[in-house]
């Protein structure tokens, strides 16, 4: 199994339930992650990744690390002083329709967003709203070109979006597609080499679907016109991706794969969870188990069921803890205070 990895976290992109397959996998076979400076998660985002912003990274004497997940804008020189040069890259890409919707109800808060009383009304005018010099305007267009570390406000042309499509083809291994988050699993783990138990995961940091809102056609096409060189990004990768299963796995050998994915992520929700699945934020009883609420969203969690033995109940609520709690776990025990 491969130990040494790099995940760029894509906002609004499914990365949450990502990074706790990381976290699982890396807590499990006793690995190092590279934590941002006292904790916390994120790696001084929206600035450029830089080494120095891990914590117990030194010039001097460089300290590898196994896994990079934590929020960052990419930046590889950075990024190579602290991951081995073996390390395997990977990232996640997002319909831009669908994640500009969701941002704009995750990000309410942001300077470009806070003034439009709705999608519609921002994209009816953005540059009304949309300020290119505003220091969160990222969160409100070409989200994804951003956080691969390029200019978001770029112009779109032929020629700079091929440049940056080789850029990420030559830095990531991997681009997986939240739309199909199963059939990435599997290839994520056939390239990592690892078993099915280690790519089962829930759905981590998920809206309640009553504040999704349905978009008319005008909207989505205004969107992607809006988020032009994210739409270049995803329908490239959205067809390479498909490319790939062709080539090293097959359709058919892939929906088995997923079948097998599917079933034992049931098994494991009869395991673990009371009732069916996710429940609002209210009904979580274990308060250690409630995602941070943001913006308008309301993120769902789980309870896990009474009255399971030790190590069951272990794994299950690996399974379930949200990223910030699950990070700051992990990150008090990579660096705990060795007794004098």
């Amino acid at each position: 199994p491969k130990t040494d990895i790099v995940f760029l976290k894509v906002h609004k992109s499914a990365s949450s339930t990502v990074m706790n397959i990381l976290f699982r996998f890396g807590e499990m076979h006793n690995l190092t992650f590279a934590f941002p400076i006292g904790g916390g998660n994120q790696l001084f985002y929206p600035h450029h990744f830089l080494a120095k912003f891990v914590q117990g990274f030194s010039p001097r004497s460089p300290r590898r690390f196994n896994i990079l997940c934590h929020h960052m804008r990419f930046l590889q020189p950075e990024v190579q002083k602290v991951v081995s040069s073996s390390a395997v890259y990977f990232s996640i890409l997002r319909n831009p329709v669908q994640l500009m919707e969701s941002s704009f109800s995750y990000y309410r808060g942001t300077s470009a967003f806070s003034r439009a009383r709705s999608l519609e009304e921002f994209l009816s005018q953005p540059y009304l709203y949309y300020n290119p010099t505003d220091s969160s305007r990222h969160y409100a267009r070409n989200l994804m070109t951003f956080d691969f570390g390029f200019n978001p406000d770029g112009e779109v042309s032929a020629e700079r979006v091929q440049l940056m499509l080789k850029a990420i083809e030559a830095s990531f291994d991997l681009l997986l597609i939240s739309e199909y988050f199963d059939e990435s699993m599997v290839l994520l783990k056939e390239m990592l080499c690892w078993d099915l138990d280690s790519v089962v995961s829930f759905p981590l940091n998920i809206r309640d679907s009553s504040t999704k809102s349905r978009l008319s056609d005008t909207i989505v096409e205004k969107i992607k016109e809006w988020n032009r060189l994210d739409w270049e990004i995803y329908t490239h990768f959205n067809r390479t991706f498909w490319e790939r299963i062709d080539r090293d796995i097959g359709r058919e050998r892939m929906q088995r794969e997923v079948r097998a994915l599917r079933e034992r992520q049931e098994e494991l929700a009869r395991t673990c969870l009371q009732g069916t699945g996710s429940v609002a934020p209210k009904d979580i009883k274990d308060s250690s188990l409630r995602p941070l609420q943001h913006g308008s969203a309301k993120i769902l969690g789980y309870n896990i069921k009474q009255g399971l033995d030790k190590e069951t109940e272990r794994m299950c609520r690996r399974l379930v803890t949200p990223e910030l709690q699950y990070s700051s776990a992990l990150y008090k025990k990579q660096f705990a205070q060795k007794p004098p």
